[in-house]
């Protein structure tokens, strides 16, 4: 795909830098689809409001969406994008992943710049271009969740599983190999540049995902119930959380859906309620009127945590990976706390943590929790992202003039 228009720095943006304006850019996303709403999405629309840049992914259904931002915008793709069943169910190609991405010609651009949670910081580039990688999460398929993987699907057990350790043995050592391609990575939390670091050893800096502050109102006037919003999935841990409230009777809302909605169903009791999907509007009104926000999943940084906190919302959520960064204890931050961490993903933790939040609920001050969560604000996240774009660019400029004699 040959760049449509130039591609710069829109003149309107709030933070301007000095890199020249006649750079072109291009911004390298996994996959564009209707179903993928998180917060990697969330950071490519963001980047798009403030640079020009031209597009790529390894799939797209979202310029023919009417629904979406995206809609009749020319973005380039890969082989992928013809594949069967690839609109709906893109990760099980995940093998021809590594080979999709470095298909992508991305030649006469300037400056590259990724957001990745699984190959799209492996397009291939040239000394002459700069490459700025957003990183999410290094590839959970292939480190994290591995053994989870190969232990609940089928291709993990017998003959095909000797097959799927050594893809994911493959996969592991292109993803080292691709990291050495990236001039210079910003991670989305201090937990994920920790997991960058283990990876790849590569040190990362760390600007937290925009966080659409401005969508929620700060309510004092909480109801009696607890809420829980995330998909159904093993891995988020929504069991322990149904229950701990089949234990201690308070009314728990759980919003979402997955693999596990099923079994939830199945084990809650009459005050757990679960209502499946529901569209932005009607989460947005269940966080700004919940007694407190419950999540067990260990994220690596969680923007519905920050959404909840917007609204005035206490936290109690599981203390490791992002939360142990948006979330303020109110046992350590006594004067302006946001919630209740807690040590461990089990029922029992989680009975104990509702518990301590009951009892230090009154200490609790709606308007400072909404305060804490406009640190998150999309405004942040644009000046702390071109700023390091500036800064790592004219360096980069900077060591390739010198070795090219040119200074």
């Amino acid at each position: 795909m040959k760049p449509p228009y130039p591609s710069v720095l829109k003149q309107n943006t709030q933070f301007p830098t000095n890199i020249p304006s006649n750079i072109t850019y291009a911004l390298v996303h996994e996959w564009l689809t209707p179903k993928a709403t998180g917060g990697s999405e969330l950071v490519v629309k963001e980047i798009l409001r403030f640079i020009d840049a031209d597009l790529y992914a390894l799939i797209d259904f979202e310029s023919t969406n009417p629904d979406s931002y995206l809609y009749q915008r020319q973005i380039g793709t890969t082989f992928l994008q013809n594949l069967p069943r690839a609109k709906g169910d893109v990760q099980k190609y995940l093998p021809l992943m590594p080979i999709a991405i470095e298909q992508l010609d991305l030649r006469h651009y300037d400056v590259i710049l990724s957001s990745a949670h699984a190959v799209a910081k492996g397009i291939l580039t040239t000394p002459q271009q700069f490459h700025l990688c957003y990183c999410h999460t290094p590839m959970r398929y292939a480190w994290d969740l591995t053994f989870d993987y190969l232990r609940q699907s089928p291709l993990g057990q017998g003959i095909p599983g000797l097959f799927t350790r050594y893809l994911l043995h493959r996969l592991r050592q292109w993803d080292v190999l691709s990291a050495n391609r990236v001039d210079h990575f910003i991670a989305n939390s201090h937990f994920t540049a920790s997991r960058i670091w283990r990876c790849y050893r590569r040190r990362a800096d760390v600007v937290y995902p925009p966080v659409k502050i401005e969508r929620f109102t700060c309510t004092a006037d909480k109801q009696d119930f607890y809420l829980t919003v995330c998909r159904i999935v093993g891995y988020k841990q929504v069991s322990p959380i149904v229950e701990a409230f089949n234990l201690n009777g308070r009314n728990l809302v759980v919003i979402g859906t997955g693999t596990e909605l099923q079994k939830l169903q199945q084990i809650a009791k009459p005050n757990v309620t679960i209502l499946g999907y529901q569209p932005d509007n009607v989460v947005q009104d269940y966080l700004e009127r919940a007694r407190a926000f419950v999540y067990a999943a260990c994220e690596d940084f969680g923007i519905v945590l920050v959404e909840a906190q917007a609204c005035g919302t206490p936290v109690i959520a599981y203390g490791v990976g992002g939360a142990a960064e948006t979330v303020l204890d109110i046992r350590a931050h006594p004067e302006c706390g946001t919630g209740i961490l807690f040590p461990a993903q089990t029922t029992a933790a989680i009975v104990t943590a509702i518990s301590t939040f009951e009892t230090y609920e009154r200490k609790f001050q709606p308007e400072l929790i909404r305060i804490h969560a406009e640190g998150f604000a999309n405004s942040v996240f644009e000046s702390q992202y071109l700023s390091l774009l500036d800064r790592y660019y004219h360096q980069w400029k900077l060591g390739t003039q010198t070795r090219s004699g040119e200074v």
